[in-house]
């Protein structure tokens, strides 16, 4: 056998190794404990029917455990429950994964003792999964995803959030959340915030336009205000959806982030006109201002050539191409 082919063997041979260590490793006695409350909590689904008393928890269907025995890493999917979202998640503290996804029946408030889980790096509320490329920090084996279901969570997202140190990747959509977004809740490199699809208020707290936020999506709220922080040449947003809210303010001399690839502020009362920074975003492939109060010739040349009339319409008095040309 070649040395590439001897090498590549043994390294699975030390991942095989080190999955049997794990899941040979006693859980810890308080993770094992919080897990039952879990389950009780949740109504005994039958996906946690290997979740049973004084075996290692570690062994169990479900989650992950690290090294040191400790459960990092839940996942509970298409389970049919009748339950309120169990305050003992709290209680795994060392926690970075949870995902509870398409769970009919599961409801909200978000419990407070979330803001307990200090090693956090993805909280996602939603009944949808992630759509397009997986972000890299999300691949590594004690990074994976925290989702729950939608439709049935409500209240306000817990400011104690904001608490989390490492919490980068926040996704609380399609849900009836409602009241102001919290100041500061994503921490460290590359940060997404997907609020989409709930009934919150108030404006975009400012804390967004810093740090390397990659994903903005907070469509479909009831948002007002201007955020002007988020139009930023410098700034590192690839998606930017502030579809269907209440906002209204003047865009024409916006100056829209370079890296932009994604752009949706349609069905707003944004007013005023096209911005000519738009000629300059040649990595847009979404554009979308339909359903505003938007006049005036739409730019042309450079980037302007990519987008055609279904971006424009339903407006005040939009014209030139690719509209029809403007009356003088």
């Amino acid at each position: 056998m070649s040395s590439p082919a001897l090498s590549f063997a043994f390294f699975l041979l030390l991942i095989s190794s080190s999955t049997l260590l794990v899941a040979s490793m006693d859980c810890n006695k308080g993770d094992r404990e919080a897990l039952l409350k879990i389950k009780e909590g949740l109504g005994n689904p039958p996906q946690l029917s290997t979740w049973i008393p004084a075996t290692n928890c570690c062994a169990w269907d479900n989650l992950y455990c690290d090294d040191t025995g400790r459960v990092y890493n839940v996942y509970i999917y298409n389970a049919d429950v009748t339950a309120a979202l169990p305050v003992a998640f709290g209680d795994l503290s060392a926690l970075q994964s949870l995902s509870l996804q398409d769970m009919p029946g599961l409801t909200g408030p978000i419990p407070r003792s979330f803001a307990k889980l200090s090693q956090l790096y993805l909280l996602s509320i939603s009944n949808t999964s992630i759509t397009g490329p997986v972000p890299d920090f999300l691949t590594s084996t004690n990074l994976s995803a925290l989702t729950l279901p939608s439709n049935k969570l409500s209240g306000p997202i817990p400011p104690a959030l904001s608490r989390l140190p490492y919490l980068r990747y926040v996704d609380l959509s399609h849900n009836m959340l409602s009241g102001p977004i919290p100041q500061g809740l994503l921490h460290g490199e590359y940060q997404f915030l997907i609020l989409s699809n709930n009934r919150l208020t108030g404006a975009i707290p400012s804390s967004y336009g810093k740090g390397d936020v990659n994903t903005i999506d907070l469509g479909h709220n009831r948002l007002t205000g201007y955020p002007s922080f988020l139009f930023d040449r410098t700034r590192p947003t690839v998606k930017l959806d502030l579809s269907w809210n209440e906002l209204a303010f003047d865009i024409t001399k916006a100056a829209l982030p370079w890296h932009l690839e994604y752009l949706d502020l349609s069905h707003n009362r944004i007013r005023g006109g096209v911005p000519k920074s738009l000629k300059d975003l040649y990595k847009l492939l979404v554009l979308n201002l339909t359903y505003n109060e938007l006049c005036g010739e739409i730019p042309t040349g450079r980037a302007m050539a990519y987008h055609g009339a279904e971006c424009y319409l339903h407006n005040k008095c939009l014209c030139g191409t690719p509209l029809p040309p403007c009356r003088h």
